[in-house]
């Protein structure tokens, strides 16, 4: 994504209008467009204003990607109660089949067995609550996986 598609999502998810952005920065709406379009970028000290009136650090409004955000807000305000209703496996099936048929091949109360000693070890060794070692180890997965990537 471009840096001015970028200002476009980032503006766009707060709501302004190129007009708003404009008068709050004592610039025109064409030059707002043109950083949009990317016929333009904004000096340094524009590009921290505009990150200011998006909420964003100038970095993620370098980087900002609208379904990130989006994604990470809806964690955000997701409490425990409607967690408990997401049937993640199901969910996360749709996108990885292999999520929904490993069952019937796996030995699954082996890896669940060799899981469960290290959630028991975590509790123990670092004092982590039940969540908190899951959360952990399952972080320290992901980090594997991605790291072999």
């Amino acid at each position: 994504m471009s840096f001015g598609n970028n200002l476009f999502q980032a503006r766009k998810k707060v709501g302004l209008s190129q007009e708003t952005v404009a008068e709050k920065l004592g610039v025109s709406r064409q030059t707002i467009s043109k950083w949009e379009t990317d016929e333009t970028i904004p000096d340094i000290y524009q590009s921290k204003k505009l990150a200011k009136l998006y909420h964003l650090s100038l970095d993620e409004l370098i980087e900002f990607d609208a379904d990130v955000k989006e994604i990470e807000q809806i964690i955000k305000n997701t409490n425990e109660k409607t967690e408990a209703k997401i049937n993640w496996t199901n969910v996360w099936g749709k996108k990885y089949p292999i999520l929904v048929s490993y069952q019937k091949n796996v030995d699954t109360k082996k890896y669940a067995s060799q899981i469960r000693e290290m959630l028991e070890e975590l509790k123990t060794v670092y004092e982590y609550n039940e969540l908190d070692s899951m959360l952990v180890l399952k972080d320290i997965l992901y980090q594997e996986w991605k790291d072999k990537k």
